[in-house]
């Protein structure tokens, strides 16, 4: 059974390892030209903690090309969202997507990401930056415009995948306020949905040369009961160059796809059972780094948080195995019952995380 659980997992993420994992990897062009103007240390690498660049008008200058760095919230946006202020038609519409593992998400359908660009780590994207107009060049080819010459937003927008912003400073920092979203997008990989009201307000602040804040504040009272407030740190990338990615180029998995996922468990898994899991793990990831993962028990539900970059909920196949947007979690145990590490696997590869003595 586990490994036709897993196979299935495999098949219905491999277009998905396609769409965001490779832009990731492969990342970049011009791998030996360095980044000119840019301040170094004395041996020559960058110096991320340097102060902020300003413009000749004084402005924080947020030029350059950024990656997010957490998927906590590309994974789950309502992740501090109480499920009781969320309608019930719509919770019930992102737990059925969930358990079809995102078959008829963006990424799988190869279409642009929307609000989800805002908060995904596999999308790089180039600001420029201009007095009046602020362009945010994603590497799917999908962009945004910010006007920043004082008009305000259209009350009726037709609506558009990537929305429509406009921006202005407050004191240091950038403020868009972006709708016109269509309802066809998805705010989260995991598939909450959203209305043709919905309002985004977002808040670029650099901190330094090498890094930026984002706070982003949803707004959508057609089905969540009140605004909500999330924190994304962000990456200047240096000494590398964006690669353009066309989802749909070579695609040959989607039909491949079955049309219903493996079936997560409709029971409860004993507290006592899932108590044997939290605790603190070394864990592997692809690349080879090594972080620690933190499984907690919250009650009645288990939650994993990957290098401190807050908890995201595992959903059960059985009483060992366990879904994370799209990755087989499995703890293992030795001869005694006692638990010794857990695996990941999706069609990228396996990892690892070994729980601590």
């Amino acid at each position: 059974m586990r490994n036709h659980i897993i196979a299935v997992v495999k098949r219905l993420f491999a277009m998905l390892v396609f769409a965001c994992a490779l832009p990731a990897t492969a990342g970049a062009q011009w791998l030996h030209h360095p980044t000119p103007g840019i301040p170094r240390t004395a041996d020559g690498k960058p110096n991320l903690t340097a102060a902020a660049p300003r413009t000749p008008d004084g402005r924080p200058d947020l030029s350059g090309l950024w990656q997010r760095t957490s998927d906590r919230y590309y994974n789950n946006i309502a992740a501090d969202v109480d499920s009781k202020d969320i309608q019930p038609w719509a919770e019930a519409l992102t737990q059925q997507r969930m358990r079809e593992f995102g078959k008829d998400s963006m990424e799988t359908l190869c279409l642009p990401l929307g609000v989800a660009a805002t908060t995904s780590p596999f999308r790089e994207s180039r600001f420029v930056q201009t007095p009046t107009f602020i362009a945010m060049l994603n590497d799917d080819l999908t962009h945004r415009q910010i006007f920043m010459d004082g008009r305000q937003l259209e009350k009726d927008p037709n609506p558009s995948w990537m929305g429509y912003s406009v921006g202005r400073w407050d004191g240091d920092t950038l403020v868009v306020e972006s709708n016109g979203f269509t309802e066809r997008s998805w705010l989260d990989w995991d598939g909450h949905p959203h209305t043709e009201s919905l309002r985004m307000t977002e808040r670029y602040r650099r901190r330094d040369f090498g890094h930026m804040e984002l706070q982003v504040t949803l707004e959508d009272p057609k089905i969540y009961a009140k605004p909500w407030t999330i924190t994304i740190p962000m990456e200047l990338v240096v000494d590398l160059e964006m690669l353009e990615f066309v989802c749909t180029e070579n695609e040959k998995d989607r039909r491949r796809m079955d049309s219903k996922g493996p079936e997560l468990s409709t029971s409860a898994v004993p507290v006592r059972t899932l108590a044997k899991y939290a605790g603190t793990y070394d864990y592997v990831g692809l690349s080879g780094t090594t972080q620690v993962v933190e499984v907690t028990l919250v009650n009645d539900a288990l939650f994993f948080d990957q290098g401190g970059t807050g908890k995201q909920k595992l959903l059960p196949f059985s009483d060992k195995a366990f879904s994370l947007s799209g990755w087989y979690i499995e703890f293992a145990t030795d001869s005694q019952g006692a638990v010794t590490h857990f695996l990941g696997q999706a069609a990228e590869g396996e990892t690892r995380g070994v729980r601590r003595k």
